[in-house]
């Protein structure tokens, strides 16, 4: 039988196997401590001499960081120990040895830690990172497939652009040119139609020139679709969505938010309803802080920043200028200035987690906006067959899930949210 770290509770005075790798260890005189993971937890196991195997007082001395071993003893209740459990050793098995372990307890720059990463993943830090990240994930799925959503996803390889030209990354698909997905988010609006709720959910890609925090070339996101919801709509899918992901991370890793030093009294409060805000608003507050800003741009990092700092919740920015959007964001009908669109942003200053909105349903409207956009209408012809065939209001959002870890785990940069991140200069390992 195998037995893991994460389940020693329930085998309190009972003699067990633990395989794993050696997180830490010291001597003193005739006691000995050795610290294993085994990707389930830490537990410590104590060597005392004349109770312990003699080989195994003897091999200790041949472990170092990161030795795989193989230790049996005696489950014992300890408070004091990682988990609250640790192992009375009586043996101790060498599995494989680690030499010269490249990642050691002294400081290290960014730079050789990501050429590392395939070991940095092993850190405490950098596994309570990606094990909220698996929550968040467990989250987002549970989230949709509850609530009546069929996940339909969407193809890499794509023969046009959804977010504009200008951030494709281009390739060859046999005697055609291909791209890959900037988002999913056309053919939901297609599969929506068949199933009235669906979502997509995997990599996306930007082949944006860029070295910041919040960004990354391949990212992984979730983008819901439904049928016959409007603006208004789907900011309330949004709102519960978030909260529902939020909450439960904070409940489910309560432990590894705490390894993180994560505040977590400032994610108690995201629940609904979150504060709503229309575009001119928004604007209005960043020119006071910012006054280069020009009313009717986008908003950059630093102006998002400014806006949610006056709230404690995630805030909802909706009514963007028309011409900032993509063309396929249905105008306000009272003021076709304005866009039918709306992010969310994220509390303390994490940025936008959230862009989506309501899709134009008028073929012949589309038609004009792909016009507009430079876009070649023929590469957009199934799309258009949406619209010709039964069309309906539709609207829908994408999360992309790595800013969304970089938030709740409250970390400053966006590469530790993915086990080997890709960046503007960096594609290893």
């Amino acid at each position: 039988m195998r037995y893991f770290i994460s389940d020693l509770s329930k085998y309190v005075g009972e003699r067990v196997e633990l395989k794993g790798w050696v997180y830490n260890y010291r001597s003193s005189g005739k006691i000995k401590f050795l610290q294993l993971r085994d990707g389930t937890g830490i537990c410590q196991c104590i060597f005392f001499k004349g109770e312990c195997d003699e080989n195994a007082f003897e091999i200790f001395k041949d472990i170092t960081q990161e030795t795989s071993v193989k230790v049996t003893g005696v489950v014992r209740e300890e408070p004091r120990s990682p988990g609250g459990y640790e192992l009375g050793a009586e043996t101790l098995e060498i599995i494989a040895p680690s030499v010269d372990y490249p990642i050691t307890p002294k400081e290290h720059g960014t730079d050789y830690l990501m050429n590392h990463r395939h070991l940095w993943i092993r850190s405490k830090r950098q596994h309570a990172i990606l094990r909220v990240r698996s929550e968040i994930v467990s989250a987002i799925r549970s989230f949709f497939d509850g609530n009546g959503f069929t996940l339909t996803d969407a193809p890499i390889f794509t023969p046009s652009a959804c977010e504009g030209t200008s951030t494709l990354f281009e390739t060859q698909y046999f005697d055609e040119k291909a791209y890959l997905s900037q988002s999913g988010q056309l053919y939901m609006e297609a599969t929506a139609a068949a199933f009235g709720k669906t979502y997509c959910f995997g990599p996306t890609f930007r082949a944006e020139k860029s070295k910041t925090r919040r960004h990354l070339i391949e990212f992984w996101m979730v983008e819901p679709e439904v049928a016959f919801n409007d603006l208004y709509d789907n900011m309330e899918l949004a709102e519960q969505f978030v909260e529902y992901v939020v909450q439960r991370t904070i409940t489910n890793r309560a432990e590894e938010l705490k390894t993180l030093e994560r505040d977590v009294s400032k994610l108690e409060v995201i629940k609904g309803p979150f504060p709503r805000i229309h575009y001119e608003e928004a604007a209005q507050m960043v020119k006071k802080e910012n006054p280069d800003f020009i009313i009717g741009d986008d908003f950059g990092g630093t102006d998002e920043t400014i806006i949610s700092s006056k709230f404690d919740k995630p805030v909802f920015v909706h009514h963007y200028p028309t011409a900032v959007k993509a063309f396929y964001m249905k105008e306000e009908p009272s003021d076709p200035k304005y866009s039918l669109s709306v992010d969310m942003l994220a509390t303390e200053g994490y940025g936008e987690l959230i862009g989506g909105g309501q899709r134009e349903e008028n073929i012949e409207v589309l038609k004009k906006k792909i016009a507009e956009h430079g876009l070649n209408e023929e590469d957009f012809k199934w799309y258009l067959d949406v619209r010709r065939y039964g069309s309906f209001p539709h609207s829908g959002f994408g999360l992309g899930v790595e800013r969304t870890v970089a938030w709740i785990c409250g970390i400053p940069h966006i590469r530790e949210t993915i086990p080997f991140p890709r960046l503007y200069g960096r594609n290893y390992p």
